[in-house]
């Protein structure tokens, strides 16, 4: 597969276009799944202080992430965003996973999201994972169907208790890095 997409690390050169991609999910009501609290923001400039945001609001529960934009290279434009946490929390572990991911409304059912899953992977590696949990809502088609085409191995199926999932179930996969 040629590779459409980069993965760069947030700056000052894409925040209009974070902020219309924010504005974008806001319209379609979707989660802001691997954006880093993006939704709790009115500004770029707020956003991309992750780890003072994130700790203030996670507290005890706060864990480091690496976050990405991914940036489609024939336009640079920014068609989606993933994050990869390290060390799991206990909900990370229970609930939410090493990595999550959105992509822009606009630029869906494209295979963006399986190419971004797929370059996080091995920079999950280079921080000493030998295998990453991934999390979807048991209805959400397109993330099962992106996990598996990267190697995701579904462990089982859990009651959502914390009302992350439409369906009340969460599927947790594990994918291993080689």
């Amino acid at each position: 597969m040629s590779c459409k997409l980069l993965l760069v690390k947030p700056s000052k050169q894409y925040a209009e276009q974070v902020m219309s991609y924010k504005e974008e999910l806001a319209q379609n009501g979707d989660s802001f799944d691997g954006c880093a609290g993006l939704e709790d923001v009115q500004s770029f400039q707020e956003w991309i202080d992750f780890e003072t945001r994130l700790k203030a609001k996670y507290k005890g529960e706060y864990v480091p992430s690496e976050i990405f934009l991914a940036i489609r290279q024939k336009d640079n434009r920014v068609v989606g965003m993933i994050d990869f946490r390290h060390p799991l929390s206990d909900f990370l572990f229970n609930f939410g996973g090493n990595i999550g991911y959105s992509v822009r409304p606009s630029e869906r059912q494209k295979g963006y999201a399986s190419e971004m899953l797929r370059l996080i992977l091995p920079i999950c590696h280079e921080f000493g994972e030998n295998r990453v949990l991934l999390t979807c809502d048991k209805n959400n088609k397109a993330s099962q169907k992106t996990i598996l085409k990267n190697g995701g191995v579904l462990e089982k199926e859990i009651i959502d208790t914390v009302g992350l999932s439409e369906s009340g179930v969460i599927q947790r996969y594990w994918i291993s890095i080689i």
